[in-house]
């Protein structure tokens, strides 16, 4: 019997067990319930500020102080809009970004620094903002209000609704809809009102959140995801120039220290054979076999070079069969995953290839390892490298070892590349292309 009642405790201890709460949506909710009831007072605020101050300056604009109530109200417009991207961020978050604004020179006189934040359109975009911000900030202030209050009104008419003054000529809700004048009926459809905008309250105010600020990210960041975007293309830009430039340098160093010289000699060779032909014809076939020798090793860098250029292998036959041989000509051990399409692009399938030859080349110099795996695998829109070796670490972008060059190679193609190596390993290199 003992027994029994201790196996049943077991069983049922899980039941007992405390159940956690996940206040994740009610937190969100009241992150924007916050932002959309505080739209108001600031959208109220901004309003009469800009109205005031651009009505007045350019009422007086044939004067310096209307001028300078002009740039007054630019720079107050400023302000609303950074508190608006504050908010965005830390009661949305939504990971906004901050336009670049114009900064007059340091040097630069008065008048100048005034005019300055005139000629930016960023500054009147928020002064539209400072404008339409009362609109939206009043209509989703009122809905979620309403929403609030119909919650709070049908969850607690129960207990205030005895309080209420009755001369008997009043009508309930419930008596004007035909649900019957008694008590019962008026609590229950109250509270069954209240129940229905409990249910619904999450989703209205979400809705409220995402219309004020949605239009407030397209007016204040717009402009500043299109900054980002012309930069990370000129980015992209320099790095394939710089990345162009280097492997023009190193493939003459390489043409200077290698076929040049060979060819140099084996011009040397063959003149001396000329002239062995008349004064020593029997060294003539031990000079022409070491010119042989120098051309065999000519052409064979030449090869190496033009594989350095566009892989033979990888314009004949495609990516996987350019990375197979790779793996097949490495040091050490390799582990791979390939799966890729046989229609990528070109520049894909080069840069692909360049990360993947580069990345085996220094695991072979530099760390140690016992083995090495490689994972390319397609996804919608991306092409994803990762190499890994459990080699001794400490590898990284400044190091001297061509991870500097590859990853400018890849910020070439508007890609992104990264290095995790701890000091003892494991190092891993990881590289997403876009198609």
């Amino acid at each position: 019997m003992t027994q029994l009642a201790h196996d049943t405790a077991d069983t049922d201890r899980p039941e007992n067990a405390p159940v956690s709460i996940d206040f994740t949506d009610l937190r969100r909710t009241l992150r924007e319930s916050a932002y959309t009831l505080t739209a108001f007072p600031l959208g109220l605020a901004s309003f009469v500020l800009m109205v005031v101050l651009v009505a007045t300056g350019l009422g007086t604009a044939v004067i310096v102080g209307g001028f300078l109530l002009v740039v007054l109200a630019v720079m107050v417009a400023r302000g609303f809009a950074r508190l608006e991207r504050f908010r965005l961020r830390t009661w949305l978050g939504r990971d906004v970004a901050t336009p670049a604004y114009r900064c007059p020179p340091r040097d630069a006189g008065f008048v100048r620094r005034s005019v300055t934040p005139l000629r930016d359109p960023q500054s009147w975009l928020d002064v539209v903002w400072g404008v339409i911000s009362f609109v939206t900030g009043t209509f989703v202030f009122v809905v979620t209000l309403v929403w609030w209050a119909a919650v709070a009104n049908g969850l607690t008419y129960w207990f205030w609704e005895r309080y209420l003054p009755d001369d008997g000529r009043d009508e309930s809700l419930a008596e004007l809809i035909g649900f019957g004048d008694t008590r019962f009926a008026d609590v229950a459809l109250q509270t069954m009102i209240g129940l229905i905008a409990l249910l619904t309250l999450p989703f209205v105010v979400r809705g409220m959140a995402l219309l004020h600020g949605g239009l407030a990210e397209a007016v204040l960041c717009g402009r500043a995801e299109l900054q980002q975007e012309v930069a990370r293309v000129e980015g992209g830009r320099d790095a394939a120039r710089g990345a162009e430039a280097a492997s023009l340098r190193r493939l003459e160093r390489d043409i200077h220290d290698g076929p040049q010289q060979r060819l140099v000699r084996l011009s040397m060779d063959l003149g001396r054979a000329r002239k062995q032909l008349d004064q020593d014809p029997a060294k003539v076939a031990e000079t022409l076999d070491a010119a042989l020798v120098q051309a065999r090793e000519t052409v064979d860098e030449l090869r190496s070079l033009s594989r350095g250029i566009a892989p033979p292998l990888l314009v004949d036959r495609g990516l996987r069969a350019a990375l197979g041989e790779l793996m097949v000509r490495s040091d050490l051990p390799v582990e791979s995953v390939v799966r890729v399409p046989e229609d990528l692009p070109p520049h894909v399938e080069t840069t692909v290839y360049f990360v993947v030859a580069e990345a085996l080349t220094n695991v072979a110099k530099h760390s140690g390892a016992e083995r090495v795996s490689v994972q390319v695998v397609a996804s919608p829109g991306a092409v994803t490298v990762r190499v890994e070796d459990d080699g001794r670490g400490g590898a990284h972008l400044g190091k001297g070892s061509g991870l500097a060059g590859l990853a400018q190679r890849v910020a070439g193609v508007d890609g992104t590349f990264e290095v995790t190596s701890p000091d003892g390993g494991p190092t891993v290199l990881a590289a997403t292309i876009p198609v």
